[in-house]
C-alpha cells in the first residue's frame, strides 16, 4: 500500500498544476493575426472621435462580425445616449457551471489633429509592420484582441465552463455615460458576471527588457474643477482693478506651487516591493521600503523624478486650461481655468477641495466640479482569474513578475465594480513604456502586427486557464 501511495504521489506531482481545456480543433494563429489586422484597420476607419462619438457605427460593425460567427449581438441604449451613440453586448455560451467573464472596451476615441500625424489618423493604414490610427492603442486594439480571442475559443471548440461576455461601450473618454447606462439599465445581463477585463494594466518594457506584467486592481479618481472670476470688460489700453485675469493668475500660481502630501497606499507599497528586484542597491532597498525611502532626500528625489511613481504616491493637480480675452486689447468679462485633479483611492474629495480654496485665497473665485469622483476602486488578487493571468504570463516569460500598478487615468471599471464584479485592467500588448505613454492620446498612435497577434493569444490563454 505504501509503494502504491508513493507511485500515486509521483504521478500527481508530474501532472500539470491545473487542468486546462484543450482546443478540439487546431488554431492557425498566423491567419487569426492577419484577420485581426484587417478588422482593426476597418474599425479605425470608423471615426468615433468623442465628441460627438458616432459609436453606433462602431457597434454595428462589431455586431456584423459577431453575427457572422453565429454569436448574437445587441445594440443597446441608443435612446439615452443620443443620436449616433450606442453600446454593444454579445455572449459566447459555456455550460454555466462557473460564472461569466466579461471583456469590455470603449468604442470612442479622443480627437486627433491630422497636421501633427505622419499618416491620416482615420485611414487604418497598415504599413511598416504596424496598424496606424487613432484607437490602435486606446482602445480599439484591445477590443479587437478581445474579439479575436473569443472567436478563437468558439472556432476551436474549447469547452467553456464560463460564458464569455463581450461589451463595447460609448463615451468612456468624456463622461462614461455608456458604461453607466449599461450598468443601470441592464443589470440582468451582468448578474452572472464574476470577472471583467478592460484597460488599466501594463506590460512594462524598458529598452526591450521585460520589467513586469501589470494587472490593474486600483485606479485614481478624476475630480476636475473649473475656476471662474468675473470682471468688467473694457479697453486694454486703460488697466483696471476689475480685470479678472490677474486675480485668477495669482490664485493659480499659489495652487501650482503647492506640493500635495505623499501617501503610500497598501497596493502601491506592494507594487514597489514587487518591482524592487529589478533594481541594484541602493535603489532596490529604497523601493522595498518606499515609505522610509521618501524621508531620505536622495531616495525621494530619484523616486519622484519618475512621473508615474510621483502620480501614484499623491493626489495630483495639473493646470490644463486657462482662458481670458479673445483679443489682445480687450479686458475680458471673465477669466476661467480648469484643473485636472486625480485623487488616490483613500482621498476625501471635500477635504482636497477645501485645501485648494484656502490656497487660492480669493472669495471672488467661483468653483465648479466638472467631473465628480467615482467610487474608490480596489480589487482582490487572490482569485482564479488572477492566477490564470499569472500562468499565461509565465508561460511566455518564465519567472516573470506579475504585479499590481495603480492606474493614474480613468476607466469604466468603477462603474462595473458597483455590481460586485471583480474588475482587472489588462493591456495585452508588449509596448515600450515610453512609447505607450507617448502614443496614448498622442500622435502617430499605432500597434505592431506582431503585438496584435501576441495580445490575442495572451487573452485567449487567460480565458482558457480561467475555465
Amino acid at each position: 500500500m505504501r509503494i502504491a501511495a508513493v507511485l500515486i504521489a509521483l504521478i500527481m506531482a508530474a501532472a500539470p498544476a491545473a487542468a486546462q481545456p484543450a482546443p478540439a480543433r487546431p488554431i492557425d494563429w498566423d491567419a487569426l493575426r492577419d484577420e485581426a489586422v484587417q478588422i482593426l484597420s476597418e474599425y479605425i476607419r470608423i471615426n468615433t472621435t468623442n465628441a460627438p462619438g458616432n459609436e453606433k457605427a462602431g457597434a454595428e460593425y462589431l455586431a456584423r462580425i459577431l453575427e457572422r460567427e453565429g454569436i448574437e449581438a445587441q445594440i443597446l441604449d441608443e435612446e439615452v445616449l443620443g443620436a449616433g451613440r450606442a453600446n454593444l453586448y454579445a455572449r459566447l455560451r459555456g455550460d454555466g457551471s462557473k460564472r461569466a467573464i466579461a471583456l469590455v472596451h470603449h468604442i470612442d476615441v479622443v480627437p486627433a489633429s491630422p497636421q501633427h500625424w505622419t499618416v491620416d489618423p482615420f485611414a487604418g493604414l497598415v504599413r511598416d509592420g504596424y496598424v496606424w490610427g487613432r484607437g490602435a492603442i486606446d482602445m480599439k486594439g484591445d477590443g479587437v484582441a478581445h474579439l479575436m480571442a473569443m472567436l478563437a475559443l468558439k472556432r476551436s471548440g474549447v469547452p467553456l465552463t464560463r460564458d464569455i461576455v463581450y461589451i463595447a461601450n460609448a463615451d468612456e473618454e468624456l463622461g462614461s455615460t455608456g458604461a453607466v447606462a449599461f450598468v443601470d439599465r441592464h443589470p440582468e445581463l451582468l448578474r452572472d458576471v464574476e470577472y471583467l477585463i478592460t484597460e488599466g494594466g501594463d506590460i512594462a518594457l524598458e529598452n526591450g527588457r521585460l520589467q513586469f506584467y501589470g494587472v490593474g486592481v486600483a485606479e485614481k479618481r478624476t475630480f476636475w474643477q473649473r475656476l471662474r472670476v468675473a470682471g468688467t470688460p473694457s479697453h486694454g489700453s486703460r488697466p483696471t482693478r476689475e480685470n479678472p485675469v490677474p486675480r485668477l493668475v495669482t490664485a493659480l500660481a499659489r495652487i501650482a506651487a503647492y506640493e500635495t502630501p505623499l501617501e503610500v497606499t497598501a497596493g502601491v507599497d506592494k507594487y514597489f516591493r514587487d518591482i524592487s528586484r529589478n533594481y541594484p542597491e541602493p535603489r532596490r532597498g529604497w523601493l522595498a521600503d518606499v515609505g522610509a525611502a521618501l524621508a531620505e532626500p536622495e531616495a525621494r528625489e530619484w523616486i519622484l523624478s519618475d512621473v508615474y511613481w510621483n502620480a501614484i504616491l499623491r493626489n495630483t493637480i495639473s493646470l490644463t486650461v486657462v482662458t481670458g480675452s479673445s483679443k489682445t486689447n480687450v479686458i475680458p468679462a471673465e477669466a476661467v481655468a480648469e484643473l485636472d485633479i486625480r485623487l488616490l483611492p483613500t482621498a476625501d474629495p471635500d477635504s482636497v477641495l477645501a485645501t485648494l480654496k484656502a490656497l487660492a485665497a480669493d472669495t471672488a473665485i467661483t468653483w465648479t466640479t466638472i467631473m465628480a469622483p467615482k467610487t474608490p476602486l480596489e480589487n482582490p488578487v487572490d482569485t482564479e482569474l488572477f492566477r490564470a493571468i499569472e500562468r499565461a504570463a509565465r508561460e511566455r516569460d518564465p519567472g516573470a513578475l506579475v504585479t499590481t500598478p495603480m492606474f493614474t487615468a480613468a476607466s469604466d471599471r468603477p462603474t462595473y465594480r458597483k455590481l460586485g464584479i471583480i474588475t482587472y485592467g489588462i493591456d495585452p500588448f508588449r509596448v515600450e513604456s515610453g512609447e505607450h505613454q507617448k502614443m496614448m492620446h498622442g500622435n502617430d498612435e499605432r500597434i505592431s502586427i506582431e503585438n496584435l497577434g501576441w495580445g490575442t493569444r495572451f487573452i485567449f490563454d487567460i480565458l482558457r486557464y480561467a475555465q
